[in-house]
């Protein structure tokens, strides 16, 4: 009996389809902190930032952190789903749409890494937590929090099809609200949403649920969904394939980002490479500027930069799941997007390497041996505060 070779894997470079989207390649664009909108509100330089990476060839761009209530940005300045930035967001698609290519907005609900002293409103979280970045405890949210809250990501779904989305990246990790209640080491409840997995989950699916029923099929639905938080006692790997099974039987989302670390606890652990403490202090007044050249490296730890970083975790989860998957982590190389693609994984996304260079993805497709320049420094770190940029290209 004659033996039917598999079908060649898909190129990387060619349109694909994302729940009801049509994205022209598989490359997207990850959603990282722009540091410009100062108002919490769109800016023209916000939206260069997104054009640029767009007009130089992605899929997708993804903007980053577009938090469904005030009390859940990162810090005041963040974007923040309302009838307000409508018009802002508006002019950002359309730009983005002029370039030919798609836009996903992050919905997220800071949850214990929102800064209370900056927001002016306490953070919430499963229980009282000590936030490294405000100095203050977090709010244990209630029951009527984790409703309002899920609420709030159907509205904010609704507000970006209002604004001109493509598709929604709901952000269930780096221990954010939902990834916070995800862990084990942070979420230490006895009610109904903690103890055993299926309790620690159901703010999560309760939020992938309420967009879906929200948003049905007018645009995309992706999540960002820690692998596993890089800290003793927290959320690993077996965990995290159990809740990706739940979401894909849920049927409310088209595809997972996956991704690790801990905002909180570990945030190197997602980026790897040099860890840029120095930098990083100089943003801050004295006595902070010295106690994070001391004390930095306990919670900026640094690891290794490979290729493809997360590939051996992300294995598992294609091992498992039906669901479409994007993984994220060290994709500067077209080799490397083309091993992705021939072990199962329908997208990649990127981030620090359209940094540094916004037109990479054009510059492979016009030469399959282009080599991203990105060094793996993150210096372009702590250039959050000032507009998120490589200052190596200053």
């Amino acid at each position: 009996m004659a033996h039917t070779a598999p079908p060649p894997p898909p190129d990387v470079l060619a349109p694909a389809r994302l729940g009801p989207l049509t994205l022209r390649n598989r490359i997207i664009k990850a959603a990282t902190f722009e540091g410009r909108t100062p108002d919490a509100l769109v800016t023209d330089e916000l939206i260069e930032y997104h054009r640029r990476p767009a007009a130089g060839g992605v899929g997708m761009t993804t903007v980053a952190y577009c938090a469904v209530a005030p009390e859940g940005r990162t810090e005041r300045r963040q974007i923040w789903m309302r009838p307000e930035a409508v018009p802002g967001l508006r002019r950002l698609t359309d730009a983005i749409h002029a370039e030919g290519a798609a836009v996903s907005a992050q919905l997220g609900h800071a949850g214990p890494v929102a800064d209370a002293r900056s927001n002016g409103l306490p953070a919430l979280a499963p229980g009282r937590l000590l936030s490294p970045v405000s100095l203050r405890l977090s709010k244990p949210a209630t029951e009527a929090d984790i409703a309002r809250v899920t609420r709030a990501h159907a509205d904010a779904a609704r507000i970006a099809i209002e604004s001109g989305f493509d598709a929604v990246e709901i952000h269930f990790g780096h221990n954010y609200l939902a990834s916070s209640f995800l862990s084990p080491k942070l979420n230490r409840r006895t009610d109904g949403y903690g103890g055993s997995l299926e309790n620690r989950a159901k703010v999560a699916r309760g939020i992938a649920r309420a967009v879906r029923d929200e948003v049905g099929d007018r645009i995309a639905i992706t999540a960002k969904l820690n692998m596993e938080d890089g800290v003793p006692g927290g959320f690993g790997i077996d965990e995290s394939i159990e809740v990706a099974r739940f979401l894909q039987d849920d049927g409310s989302v088209d595809a997972l980002e996956l991704t690790a670390g801990s905002s909180l606890l570990n945030a190197m652990y997602l980026f790897r490479g040099d860890a840029p403490i120095k930098e990083f202090a100089a943003h801050f007044p004295q006595p902070q500027r010295l106690g994070i050249r001391l004390l930095g490296k306990q919670f900026l730890r640094s690891y290794p930069y490979e290729e493809a970083f997360l590939l051996e975790s992300a294995r598992r989860f294609r091992a498992a799941l039906d669901l479409p998957l994007i993984l994220l982590g060290g994709i500067t190389r077209r080799e490397t997007m083309d091993r992705a693609m021939t072990e199962g994984f329908e997208f990649v996304a990127m981030a620090r390497a359209l940094l540094r260079e916004p037109d990479l993805i054009a510059r492979i497709a016009a030469d399959g041996d282009v080599r991203s320049s990105c060094i793996h420094c993150n210096r372009c770190m702590p250039t959050i505060y000032t507009g998120t940029h490589c200052p190596l290209t200053d």
